[in-house]
């Protein structure tokens, strides 16, 4: 008897053993399967680690084989530093190392093979502009010899590259939502309408970035009234303003984007400096004369961007999910890539907003390029 139910007790342990195994293996499927969204949402699992790599968070070391480009390889190079007479050169040579991984070098003739016949559009102000003028660079250096176009008719830009059927295009719309002209009012930023979005439909890529105009003001505002619904209002909190749009942006996504058709990008925000106390320079009023970045993985300012917060809110309520090119931090440590007073030959202002090319923006194209490469992205 003892013999019989000893040997039944060892039978029901190695059962209840096999059926826990049973159930840790189904479970690591489905956690393999959680990280294999997560990867396709925000980044990449590093090759042969069992670890994800977070882009946004790193710090920028300094590569002798950067540039990329250079404006004697970029005929149509906008952003110019050099070309204006900036003096330095050292911003040009800076590339972006995340944490606990390396980000893939851009390669150019991968990108124009993957994508070869697409359509790719960054809508948005001009910083969607500085990104989309630094990738027109990036595959025109892949193909020297290729023959391209290059057009703008009223708002659109197109760089098209015909050996390749790839057309890479820049949408000027600053806020993504309405803007109209309204008699005895001027012009009137209507927070919960969209009605200008055609050129968004049939895109087989695109990249939306809102966020620069929301804080102008005096001169730089272009707008004279918010309207939400039939109130309309001079005034109101500028980051309420600002979530408001970009809700209403994120129901048109839900309602018209068919993400197996269409892939869609935000391009994060983009940090200014235009006061010197955030990297511990109280000396500096604002970007000029800075020629090297805040070294290390923190910046000593506010860690904290109530913009970014608002886009990863926002863009946590999207039922597909849009990819965030998170640049927040990779931006406000590189204090010294703006063009300052080289923004223009006659160095009539400071412009500590946009970034010099070369420069910043290409690692924008860099991160993008990895998120396609790493999720297998194949539109």
């Amino acid at each position: 008897m003892d013999r019989w139910f000893g040997s039944l007790v060892n039978h029901d342990i190695f059962a209840l053993l096999c059926f826990v195994a049973t159930l840790l293996a189904a479970q690591e499927v489905k956690g393999n399967a959680l990280g294999d969204v997560f990867e396709k949402k925000v980044g990449f699992k590093q090759r042969n680690q069992n670890r994800r790599c977070d882009f946004s968070q790193g710090s920028w070391v300094k590569d002798d084989s950067y540039p990329l480009y250079n404006e004697k390889s970029c005929p149509f190079i906008g952003f110019n530093c050099l070309n204006n007479g900036r003096p330095d050169k050292d911003y040009l040579q800076y590339r972006w190392k995340p944490n606990g991984c390396d980000l893939p070098r851009f390669d150019g003739r991968d990108f124009l093979e993957r994508y070869r016949g697409k359509k790719i559009m960054f809508v948005g102000d001009s910083l969607s502009n500085n990104m989309w003028q630094s990738l027109t660079c990036m595959l025109y250096m892949a193909t020297p010899h290729s023959n391209y176009t290059l057009s703008t008719t009223k708002l659109l830009s197109e760089f098209s590259l015909p050996d390749y059927g790839l057309s890479v295009m820049f949408l000027k719309n600053g806020f993504l939502v309405d803007m109209v002209y309204e008699k005895d009012m001027g012009k009137v930023l209507k927070l919960d309408s969209i009605s200008s979005a055609k050129q968004w439909i049939g895109v087989d890529m695109l990249i939306f970035n809102t966020f620069h105009w929301w804080t102008h003001s005096g001169r730089s505002k272009t707008w004279d009234y918010f309207q939400v619904g039939n109130k309309v209002v001079k005034e109101m909190d500028r980051m309420l303003a600002f979530r408001t749009a970009l809700t209403t942006w994120a129901k048109w996504v839900n309602s018209n984007i068919d993400p197996s058709k269409t892939i869609v990008f935000y391009q994060g925000v983009s940090a200014v400096h235009q006061n010197g106390t955030e990297w511990n320079d109280p000396k500096a009023k604002n970007c000029n004369g800075q020629t090297q970045p805040v070294m290390g993985s923190k910046y000593p300012g506010t860690t904290s961007h109530p913009g970014e917060e608002i886009v990863k809110s926002v863009l946590s309520s999207l039922r597909d999910q849009a990819y965030l090119l998170d640049i927040t931090l990779l931006t406000q440590l590189r204090k010294d890539g703006h063009p300052s007073i080289y923004a223009t030959k006659d160095r009539a202002f400071v412009d500590c907003s946009h970034w010099c090319l070369p420069g910043v923006p290409d690692t924008w194209n860099e991160i993008l390029y990895a998120v396609l490469l790493n999720s297998n992205i194949l539109l």
